[in-house]
């Protein structure tokens, strides 16, 4: 799937649409300054998959703070039959300038 722009995200995150939200910044990240997705660190993932496994059918959408480790973690998802990834352009430093 296409990834996703943050002004993108803001407006369906406003609208309330269905979608699993993943964020794979690491704990102390996560507390500093979330957006209320899911918090499983980039290498917490792989043993982290069962938590993710009722969700594989749904489109998830990843972030982490600039892009770079959620575009790994989509990489890894769709290694392992996940089809419906995106991840958010620019992380969440590009979601807090808007």
């Amino acid at each position: 799937m296409e990834d996703i722009n943050v002004k993108e995200l803001k407006d369906r995150l406003e609208k309330g649409d269905k979608f699993v939200f993943l964020d794979v910044r690491e704990e102390w990240e996560y507390e500093d300054d979330n957006l209320g997705a899911i918090n499983i660190p980039l290498g917490e993932l792989p043993h982290r998959l069962d938590e993710l496994e009722d969700k594989k059918d749904q489109e998830i959408i990843i972030h982490c703070r600039s892009g770079a480790r959620s575009g790994n973690a989509k990489k890894f998802l769709e290694s392992k039959g996940y089809e419906k990834v995106r991840n958010v352009l620019g992380g969440i430093l590009a979601y807090r300038e808007l």
